[in-house]
């Protein structure tokens, strides 16, 4: 096969589609195999659990083994990832229907660490998490779903279809630099736990393997096509959900209603759905929300509103960074070309 019949083969939506579901079936796949390999793990020993600051899964002790792979891994991991966003900006820069080469590259890439995070697991145990606070990986997640909200404000609106008149800069801004952002909070978030096999590790980890595959087909449409990128707004959703269930905290209407609460507010606006339809799905969220509260009591129908009013706020404060962010740069910027006797006034 020469370059123009290789050339041409990526370049087909065929191709795009191959490399998704493939990608998919490898995350799914590998799942299994970390819920396979958890019996391996049953003998690591752990402090006790302290409650919700606590991270359980890290050993007693760490070591200088320990340490080493699990924050080197992770630098090696996100520094590739961010050398690899950075080359496609700068050379690739336009999308295809199909894929570029290195949209392989980074799928490749990001299966190799996904491999060496399971067999650093079972060697040495310990993710990042032995330093830093299980906050810092949630906080990730939630920034990287508001960036989404942000970005998407310009298409499908932020409430109700209303579009919140950023400055254009703004959300310019936002969607150059999101890669960024992604690839820190998914690679961060990754390396934070070991592929343990309890319930709340296997969807996490999908969910990681499905954002990792994301942030892989960069410049390309299917990157962008609506329902995949509404697939993984909405997992994380049904992932808070199920692990608040199977904790058994009760917990779980504040990430199922919250969540939703999201979907009904804002993402379900930008699938071209008729207002009969969103005013079902709309109707049906309310008569839940009713059934649920009617018996667990209405001062605690509060819950709904916790998980949307933290991004919501999120969104305009991330606005407001990036808009000092930009206005700091415009002085600078300013001042840099003026006459340094002029700059002394």
């Amino acid at each position: 096969m020469n370059n123009d019949e290789k050339n041409n083969l990526l370049e087909s939506p065929k191709t795009a589609r191959i490399a998704l579901w493939g990608g998919i079936f490898f995350s799914i796949a590998f799942t299994v195999l970390i819920w396979w390999a958890g019996r391996y793990l049953a003998n690591v020993p752990h402090l006790p659990d302290t409650g919700a600051s606590w991270y359980y899964w890290k050993l007693p002790e760490a070591t200088i083994w320990t340490r080493l792979t699990s924050w080197g891994f992770y630098a090696l991991h996100q520094i590739s990832f961010w050398t690899l966003i950075y080359i496609a900006q700068t050379r690739v820069k336009k999308y295809t229907s199909g894929i570029h080469p290195i949209n392989l590259i980074a799928m490749g890439m990001n299966a190799f660490f996904i491999l060496l995070h399971f067999v650093q697991t079972q060697l040495w145990y310990d993710g990042i998490a032995q330093d830093v606070s299980i906050w810092s990986s949630q906080a990730s997640v939630v920034l990287l779903l508001v960036a989404v909200l942000l970005m998407e404000n310009k298409t499908r609106g932020l409430f109700f279809e209303k579009k919140i008149p950023f400055n254009k800069r703004i959300t310019a801004f936002a969607r150059k630099y999101h890669g960024y952002l992604f690839a820190w909070a998914t690679v961060y978030t990754f390396w934070y736990h070991p592929m343990e096999n309890s319930f709340g590790h296997l969807a996490g980890f999908l969910y990681m393997f499905l954002l990792l595959l994301q942030g892989s087909l960069f410049f390309t449409r299917v990157h962008l096509n609506k329902w995949w990128k509404l697939t993984q707004e909405v997992i994380v959703g049904i992932h808070g959900t199920l692990v608040a269930i199977f904790q058994g905290a009760g917990l779980w209407p504040m990430f199922a209603f919250g969540f939703a609460g999201i979907f009904i507010v804002t993402q379900m606006h930008g699938l071209g759905w008729s207002k009969w339809i969103r005013g079902i799905i709309g109707g049906l969220y309310i008569a839940a929300v009713l059934f649920v509260y009617s018996s667990r009591g209405w001062i605690q129908a509060n819950e709904i509103i916790r998980i949307p009013l933290i991004e919501y706020l999120a969104v305009f404060i991330m606005a407001g960074l990036i808009s000092l962010g930009l206005w700091v740069a415009d002085r600078n910027k300013k001042n840099n070309l003026l006459p340094e006797n002029v700059k002394d006034k």
